[in-house]
């Protein structure tokens, strides 16, 4: 692995564990309320393209790291359409 892979490797962990907080304080709390879907949304289409960007470059960085964001986006969306609303069940 050449030393630009390892930078990408862990500029997308640092990136996409930045989602974590909000899914276990969502999960903890049971609400979204303050949580906008509308950026969640935009920002995973983002995140499929640069997927799909990725698999076409064959990087390996790209590819991880956003499928792993993207799926804890997809968590966060789930979350707010479960909490959102009025604040849990």
């Amino acid at each position: 692995m050449d030393q630009w892979t390892a930078l990408g490797l862990v500029a997308g962990f640092l990136t996409t564990v930045g989602f974590v907080p909000q899914i276990v304080k969502g999960i903890r709390s049971r609400s979204m309320r303050d949580v906008s879907l509308i950026m969640p949304i935009f920002l995973g289409l983002g995140m499929l393209l640069w997927l799909l960007y990725g698999i076409w470059l064959e990087s390996l960085p790209i590819i991880l790291w956003n499928a792993v964001a993207f799926a804890l986006n997809m968590v966060i969306i789930a979350l707010k359409l479960l909490y959102g609303r009025n604040g849990g069940g």
